[in-house]
């Protein structure tokens, strides 16, 4: 396992590719390398990209103001369609209106354009409001629960 996930990121292959080379199906090629991906995440997204607390939200509004003069803004918010070769069976899910197959990574950053937050979830064939109304970030922007600070923490106006 370990030996065709790595053949994965050093080649990008193609699942079926990979399957003939491992003499493994190519769905359970595509379960291997999408199990593995997941356990990168849940081990290293809490140390390498933690969910921001109010501390952190303060200091990426302060970066605003003081880099752009942007003030109380807690972060740049946008989509990237990421061009794949459409799964099997997907039917136009993954079709976007630039003619390719995508899925979407949508991010907020900060002043310096380091991501703070990250969703790739989103078909293509979505659009950027409906997969903003549709993302973890705004399901916790709209329940309270993304810890942005109060307006009268922010240093910028005190």
């Amino acid at each position: 396992m370990n030996f065709l996930f790595s053949d994965f990121l050093q080649h990008v292959n193609h699942n079926n590719s990979l399957a003939f080379r491992f003499r493994l199906g190519t769905e359970t090629v595509r379960c291997i390398v999408k199990e593995t991906l997941q356990v990168i995440w849940v081990r290293l997204q809490p140390q390498e990209l933690p969910a921001p607390d109010k501390e952190t939200w303060e200091h990426i509004a302060n970066g605003f103001y003081e880099r752009w003069q942007f003030p109380l803004y807690a972060g740049a918010i946008d989509g990237k369609h990421v061009q794949l070769k459409a799964p099997t069976n997907s039917g136009s899910q993954y079709f976007n209106y630039k003619g390719h197959h995508s899925i979407v990574l949508m991010a907020t950053c900060d002043a310096r354009s380091k991501f703070v937050v990250i969703d790739v979830e989103a078909f293509g064939s979505s659009s950027d409001g409906g997969i903003f109304q549709d993302s973890n970030f705004f399901q916790l922007l709209r329940s309270n629960k993304l810890h942005l600070p109060d307006l009268e923490k922010i240093s910028i106006l005190t």
